[in-house]
């Protein structure tokens, strides 16, 4: 961009205006992308990233503000890594590099931070191969370690019990959390795998060398995984305080036929009993910082009702930010029950207003939305998902608002009307500005910014080009700046004629 030719026009305020925010403002409204499906084995270098830039263009239109990539699918990477090797759901072949070289994760992380979005690396802790897997590169750690983990029904797992695997799996994150600007780190619902007939989790062994005082094997079990989650949160927070650490659990916490007093009322698989995963302990603890259930059943489901599971969770996940993980197919695919001739999302979003504690949605999957299948993107950028929509806060790790923007100034350029700020003054990452909310108002408007309807851009640079025709109708611009929580400045007025 050419920036040159610069030339004062317009009137410029610097008064503050105070930011009051409300819960339409802020809303998490992610969007998972998953390489495990296969679906860029075969592709170029250039076909990947256009395929990517299309899905985050179209993403970007639905509302979408923070995208989760996978990045670890089974103990490699979709980024530079001298500890797991190259997956072979980028290049085909396991250990080889992309050709053309690139970084998968770094691109995604500049592609969304030019859109203003987040971006959160996903990995699936444990899993060490799956199923259709037929070889592993010399330095995959199931080939240096196979002391390290155990087969079940195809995969590789690494086993929970071992400390040298929950090491492992902790200096790999830091390595990334270390190198990349990434602004969250993600983990899905694969802890000790899901049940299959006939199999036995291979850690009898374990059990008997090192109980813990435990007599029952479920507990020894949930222990693990909780003191691999703690350590995880702490490796995170450790290197770099404001990644935020997401942990996305299978639906069902408990059945109340398991658990009178705190199971829902349901009759399926269990984080509790079937996966060992005790989600509800590390929300309360605090060792995670958002949660995102995968609620992924249709309303009226017989052995998991989603209306049900919602509620439950909004009752009992409250003391970390809540967020609903959506399956977008299946919602398009069953009717509403009280009116049958449309799908559920009308009635599904219509829960989440409900629901007090819920702060916003994940969708699986991306491509689902952006495909538009039942219309589901069209409803999001034409209703649903409108307006823009800024993080949730989260003040258990910052609450702290940045300076306001300095020298705000509009200019005549080579590339149009430009409205300039100059970023705050910060002395630490508490501090400091790293995005900008550019809101727009009429001149006879009152300057309301818990209007989200009044967000023309929420970026990370420093201008946004004016929408200039003959310079006789007033406007108030007002610029806000945001921290790496997303916590927001006091904002500056410009006045200008468009």
């Amino acid at each position: 961009m050419v920036l040159g030719g610069v030339a004062f026009a317009g009137c410029v305020s610097t008064e503050t205006v105070e930011a009051t925010s409300s819960p339409s403002k802020r809303e998490f409204r992610g969007a998972w992308i998953q390489a495990v499906n296969g679906q860029w084995i075969g592709m170029s270098t250039s076909q990947m990233q256009q395929t990517l830039s299309y899905q985050l263009d179209e993403l970007w239109k639905d509302g979408v503000n923070a995208i989760i990539f996978q990045v670890r699918p089974e103990c490699d990477a979709l980024y530079k890594s001298d500890i797991e090797p190259w997956s072979r759901f980028l290049t085909g072949e396991q250990g080889v590099a992309p050709r053309p070289y690139w970084d998968p994760l770094q691109w995604m992380i500049d592609e969304c931070h030019k859109r203003g979005m987040e971006l959160h690396a996903w990995i699936n802790p444990y899993r060490a191969k799956t199923k259709t897997t037929q070889a592993l590169a010399p330095n995959h750690i199931a080939v240096k370690r196979p002391d390290l983990y155990y087969e079940y029904d195809g995969l590789y797992v690494l086993d929970p019990a071992r400390e040298e695997a929950k090491d492992y799996i902790c200096r790999v994150v830091d390595d990334i959390v270390k190198r990349y600007d990434i602004d969250g780190l993600h983990i899905d619902d694969y802890f000790y795998p899901y049940p299959v007939a006939g199999q036995v989790i291979n850690d009898d062994a374990q059990y008997r060398a090192n109980r813990k005082g435990f007599t029952n094997k479920g507990d020894w079990r949930r222990d693990n995984v909780n003191i691999f989650i703690k350590q995880l949160s702490k490796t995170i927070h450790d290197r770099k305080p404001w990644v935020k650490f997401g942990v996305s659990p299978f639906g069902i916490y408990r059945n109340r036929n398991s658990d009178p007093k705190v199971g829902s009322a349901t009759n399926g698989t269990q984080n509790y009993d079937d996966l060992y995963a005790d989600v509800l302990l590390w929300v309360n603890n605090g060792w995670v910082d958002y949660c995102v259930p995968q609620l992924y059943w249709e309303i009226g489901h017989k052995a998991a009702d989603y209306k049900t599971l919602i509620a439950w969770w909004n009752s009992h996940s409250s003391n970390r930010p809540l967020f609903i993980g959506e399956d977008v197919e299946r919602t398009v695919k069953n009717a509403d029950l009280d009116n049958p001739n449309v799908h559920q999302m009308d009635a599904k979003f219509k829960l989440h207003r409900q629901m007090p504690n819920v702060g916003g949605t994940v969708l699986w999957y991306a491509k689902a939305a952006v495909d538009n299948v039942g219309n589901y993107g069209s409803m999001l950028r034409g209703k649903y998902w409108r307006y823009r929509a800024l993080q949730p806060t989260m003040p258990f790790i910052d609450d702290r608002s940045p300076k306001k923007p300095r020298k705000v100034k509009t200019a005549m350029t080579d590339d149009g009307f430009m409205l300039f700020w100059t970023a705050p003054k910060g002395s630490g990452w508490k501090d400091k500005a790293v995005k900008y909310v550019v809101y727009r108002f009429g001149q006879d408007e009152k300057v309301n910014l818990s209007d989200p309807s009044k967000i023309v851009s929420v970026t990370s640079r420093t201008y946004y080009k004016l929408p200039y025709t003959d310079g006789k109708t007033k406007y108030v611009y007002v610029v806000t700046a945001l921290d790496r929580m997303s916590n927001e400045s006091h904002g500056v007025v410009a006045k200008v004629k468009l």
